[in-house]
């Protein structure tokens, strides 16, 4: 039971996380609207990557998701 809600906490810090983060590249890229969630998955993944603007706590659980969990996760926005 502690582990389920350990991971809806987990499954919901990544959905803000990725919110924020998708804000972020949105303002840099404002045609990043008409691209399609594969290639905002692979935008986000690499910026993900990079860290920069993650610590090292955030890094640790949206570094294990794919291009498609985020996909997933984008489509359920």
């Amino acid at each position: 039971m502690l582990q389920d809600k350990k991971s809806e906490t987990d499954a919901e810090r990544r959905k803000a996380l990725l919110r924020r983060l998708l804000s972020d590249l949105s303002r840099s890229n404002p045609e990043l609207y008409y691209q399609s969630t594969s290639q905002i998955s692979r935008l986000l993944k690499d910026h993900i990557s990079d860290g920069k603007s993650l610590n090292g706590e955030e890094r640790k659980l949206m570094e294990p998701l794919t291009c498609r969990d985020i996909e997933v996760l984008l489509s359920l926005h």
